[in-house]
């Protein structure tokens, strides 16, 4: 097949068949804390310590992220659907839903299994997305499940002994 046949509909299709986690990203705004849902989230390098995210350029929240100094990228468990899907929905109310602040002012939400606090180290051209490479400062983990992302459904993983 070449790449003029495929359609976006089609690639999403077959993009969906790879399991994600889902992050949270946020960071602080000109209208107060922001966040977006990304499931575009990987590492990069150990040494130095460098992870990415590529947030769709057409998000009303795209400039906030690209122009932040530091973000922080929060990996949410499977007990926190609800809060996924608050943060999911363009404009959504999630005022209520942060907890303080990063010693660089981005906004932190309260349990995840991992949080990343990022300076913003470098912005690439990623097409309909950008790719922002950040710099971790910190990371925070706890013991927990996963949610993770598949076929656009939300889940998590089945024990079996």
């Amino acid at each position: 097949m070449n790449a003029a046949a495929l359609s976006p509909s089609r690639l999403r299709e077959a993009l969906g068949r790879y399991a994600t986690g889902v992050t949270i990203i946020t960071a602080a705004g000109p209208q107060g804390p922001v966040g977006i849902t990304a499931n575009s989230f990987t590492s990069l390098s150990l040494d130095p310590p460098l992870v990415l995210w590529c947030p769709a350029r057409s998000s009303s929240r795209f400039a906030v992220f690209a122009g932040a100094a530091h973000y922080a990228i929060h990996v949410l468990g499977a007990d926190q659907l609800a809060l996924c899907r608050r943060f999911a929905i363009s404009g959504g109310d999630v005022a209520d839903a942060f907890e303080g602040t990063a010693p660089e002012g981005q906004p932190l939400l309260p349990g995840c299994l991992a949080r990343f606090d990022c300076r913003a180290h470098a912005l690439h051209e990623g097409g309909d997305h950008a790719i922002l490479v950040g710099e971790v400062l910190r990371a925070e983990t706890r013991a927990g499940d996963p949610l993770l992302f598949w076929g656009g459904r939300y889940g998590d993983f089945l024990h079996h002994g």
